[in-house]
């Protein structure tokens, strides 16, 4: 996790240069065009789709083909699988809900179950909201606990079939009563341990709060607040057309999308560029919500702290604080990035999801960056 982060330094640290000259107006789309054209010949790599706001500039950009000779660009409704991106957004309603007094992070998450769990402590220490939110409760990364032993092997081409078959027919009911066989095996709040079960739950305890289904929850939300009209967790069948192909690891075969999770906070959402530009304008524009939910639960070190389910960078002081999550699925994968200091925001994905995937993505946009500096510099 570390080194992840130490390559987001890197990354963006070109931008402390970028404020200070003054000149001719970077062709920030032409910069685009190229890394995202080289991007698209690393192998494996079918298309990608970028969205980026630098000093109030929006930019959009489509490349490639979904499938190989089909000469099928995405577009702006493309929908995408976003993957663990859609933390964040429960992050933000967990942020509301701590505003609007619905929720205080200091609870027990005992409180708002329906039963009791006597296994959610270690000792006497009990697991709260924060640690949910921080990924420091020792919760497991999934439920059922077999998703996380099919999720060693990633890569093995039989992962996304595997994955189908185990939440087939697994819902929030089957969750709860997995939650009973949870084990903490350390003190709540201090040790990461990424856990996309602990997102499954804040995304239930948020139904309980507002006594509403958290998906009707987030899309009225988003609808009415950010104007993301295309940005949910469960698709209609026509809806389901413009949703993109993908391909899992080196595997040449579109596989499956995700399948459904018990209420789909952790990995369910899909979304198009030009909803995650709006996203990323909503990030920048920092309103009560969205400066609670940046702000730092955890910090574990000069460089590494957590949010309300955001990532947190704090190592440059030239840079500032920026805030980042990754998202991943079987057949996609993509990152966020939000730098208030710089008004500066980008969203990348592609319709491939590897090892190697997340790399390429972190090259294209440095390059990207690398040539704003240059450019800026020759000015």
């Amino acid at each position: 996790m570390k080194n992840r982060f130490l390559l987001i330094f890197l990354l963006f640290s070109i931008f402390s240069m970028a404020q200070s000259s003054k000149g001719k107006n970077i062709n920030i789309k032409t910069l685009i065009d190229s890394a995202a054209n080289r991007m698209i010949k690393k192998p494996l790599i079918h298309s990608t789709s970028i969205a980026i706001i630098y000093l109030g500039q929006e930019f959009i950009g489509h490349y490639g083909e979904l499938e190989i000779g089909k000469n099928n660009c995405p577009d702006n409704k493309t929908i995408y699988e976003i993957g663990s991106l859609s933390k964040t957004f429960a992050g933000t309603l967990a942020a509301k809900a701590v505003l609007e007094k619905k929720l205080n992070i200091e609870d027990e998450v005992q409180k708002y179950l329906p039963e009791n769990y006597p296994n959610l402590k270690y000792g006497k220490q009990p697991i709260l909201i924060k640690h949910l939110l921080s990924h420091t409760s020792g919760f497991p990364n999934m439920l059922p606990f077999e998703a996380n032993t099919i999720l060693d092997n990633f890569t093995s081409h039989d992962t996304p079939v595997k994955l189908n078959e185990l939440y087939k027919n697994y819902g929030q009911k089957d969750f709860l009563r997995d939650l009973h066989k949870v084990k903490i095996d350390t003190v709540p709040g201090s040790k990461y341990s990424y856990s996309s079960a602990g997102s499954q739950l804040i995304a239930f305890i948020l139904e309980k709060v507002y006594k509403t289904k958290y998906e009707k929850l987030l899309t009225d939300y988003l609808t009415k607040n950010l104007a993301m009209q295309d940005t949910k967790i469960s698709l209609s069948n026509q809806e389901a057309q413009k949703l993109a192909v993908g391909y899992h690891s080196d595997n040449s075969v579109i596989t499956s999308p995700m399948p459904q999770l018990p209420w789909g906070a952790s990995g369910n959402m899909k979304s198009t560029i030009p909803d995650m530009l709006k996203y990323i304008k909503f990030q920048l524009e920092n309103n009560k919500i969205v400066a609670e939910s940046h702000k730092t639960i955890v910090k574990f070190d000069k460089e590494f702290s957590i949010g309300y389910f955001w990532n947190i960078a704090t190592e440059d002081k030239k840079l500032g604080t920026f805030y980042v999550h990754h998202g991943g699925v079987p057949r996609s994968q993509c990152y966020i990035y939000i730098v208030p200091k710089y008004n500066l925001g980008a969203f990348i994905i592609t319709n491939q999801s590897g090892t190697d995937t997340a790399k390429v993505m972190e090259d294209a946009l440095n390059e990207i960056f690398e040539k704003i500096t240059i450019t800026k510099g020759n000015d």
